[in-house]
């Protein structure tokens, strides 16, 4: 029996078995924001300890840091508190921190990749439960809670249990203007939030296959609104071409990295397959992230959609999803805050104005994606249509920094969760692809993007 690309890492990463099924995991690479760690700090001086391996470790300052005039101190108190102290903390224990202002700064998950840290065959964690946006890469990367990043900071492993193997295979050519977000999007709407739970995806399939490297990030960022404990993709040349262009690697490395994929005869405990052909530009309705429905269809069309969320979002089951007025678009998130993601959105509003009363943000998800979109010119694209340009950091996926969405006030948004609360106390978020966010605000209603797109 072969094994599956999951296997393959996690058996190189063992420690030591424990039990029947609970190893002592080795982790290559921690990554730490001011969020989840100050506890975990704390815990290591109560003991007395310091950090096992600090060169296996980086922090960074993202979800509560303020996406204007970053030159200034953070107003809100308890975000300034949690920035001081995740400087304070990687000062005393040696860990290096790209804080707000430092060329690197950004999300956590963005700039992973973007500075080559990322790299196959690795096991990565933080505590934050998007980090299986790494998985793109064809490593373990999941997300942690606090006492298991205290753990990681002082013995660089974790006792776990080994999730079982789920493959989803998607063939096909994708419909016209659907993105890997709509991909995401159609499959959890499929499965439900709980449809892999227990289990580590992996990716198999021509449409995954043909994606860039942002676009595979952004369908493993997205595994765990399914319950998957995070998700993955085989290595390609599309993987090393990636990472070669942005770390020295040897070829020692690249050898070993070709072995990182599922032989042909390996088990999975669970498979599912779907046509590429029928997936379409995808909107939640609901205040879960498995609502998607088609942009032509009736909200009451979508999938696991409970009375509760529906009087939550304000809807009308009979109404048509793209009837719905649009107050905010935000442009962002570890989901879709890379530069690819910030192109599609420039060339699609490029020349046309936002419609009156939207208000539009555009949050880079790293200095250095905010730097080559200025580079590129792409800046004064979205300023000329009215949009926001903004400096980096989580923005308004979630309420911790200034960036609130008013009560009662609809987003479409970019990110990757639509829970009750979640942009702001009252707040009503549509998930959506950024073509799909850019086209809504152009128009001011949920609008179908393929009406400003030039097939040819």
């Amino acid at each position: 029996m072969g094994k599956t690309l999951f296997d393959k890492i996690w058996d190189s990463h063992v420690v030591k078995n424990v039990s029947e099924g609970l190893d002592v995991l080795f982790i290559d690479q921690h990554f730490l924001h001011e969020v989840t760690s100050p506890q975990a700090f704390d815990g290591l001086r109560d003991r007395g300890i310091g950090v096992l391996m600090p060169h296996r470790c980086l922090a960074t300052a993202d979800h509560n840091v303020p996406t204007v005039n970053q030159s200034q101190p953070i107003k809100d108190p308890l975000s300034a508190t949690q920035v001081a102290s995740l400087k304070k903390n990687c000062d005393e224990f040696g860990i290096e921190l790209f804080e707000i202002g430092h060329e690197n700064q950004g999300i956590v998950h963005i700039i992973g990749p973007d500075l080559g840290i990322t790299q196959p065959g690795m096991t990565i964690v933080c505590g934050d439960s998007h980090t299986s946006t790494h998985g793109a890469f064809g490593t373990i990367a999941f997300g942690i809670g606090t006492s298991q990043v205290e753990q990681v900071l002082a013995t660089q492993s974790l006792v776990l249990s080994k999730p079982k193997n789920m493959k989803i295979e998607v063939n096909g050519s994708l419909p016209f203007g659907t993105t890997p977000k709509d991909v995401i999007l159609y499959i959890i709407s499929k499965l439900g939030t709980e449809g892999a739970t227990g289990h580590f995806v992996e990716y198999c399939g021509s449409v995954f296959e043909d994606m860039s490297m942002e676009e595979r990030m952004t369908v493993c960022n997205m595994s765990i609104e399914m319950g998957a404990r995070g998700g993955l993709i085989g290595v390609d040349q599309t993987t090393v071409d990636y990472v070669t262009k942005r770390a020295e690697i040897d070829h020692e490395k690249l050898s070993w990295w070709k072995s990182l994929n599922t032989d042909y005869n390996a088990f999975y405990d669970k498979k599912i397959a779907f046509r590429a052909e029928d997936i379409h530009p995808m909107v939640t309705t609901g205040t879960a992230p498995d609502t998607g429905v088609r942009l032509n269809q009736k909200i009451g069309d979508a999938p696991h959609l409970s009375t509760k969320s529906l009087q939550y979002m304000k809807f009308n089951a009979e109404e048509n999803v793209s009837d719905q007025v649009v107050d905010y678009v935000f442009i962002g998130s570890c989901t879709n805050g890379r530069i690819e993601d910030l192109r599609l959105v420039a060339n699609l509003i490029r020349g046309r104005k936002k419609a009156d009363g939207v208000n539009a943000w555009v949050v880079p998800g790293s200095m250095k994606v905010r730097a080559q979109a200025i580079e590129e010119n792409l800046d004064k694209i979205f300023k000329e249509s009215g949009f926001e340009f903004r400096e980096p950091g989580c923005s308004a996926c979630l309420a911790m920094n200034d960036d609130k969405i008013p009560s009662g006030s609809l987003c479409v948004s970019t990110s990757n969760r639509n829970f009750e609360g979640r942009q702001g106390d009252g707040a009503r978020t549509v998930l959506a692809s950024p073509l799909t966010a850019a086209a809504s605000a152009l128009t001011g209603k949920i609008t179908d993007p393929t009406l400003f797109l030039d097939e040819n």
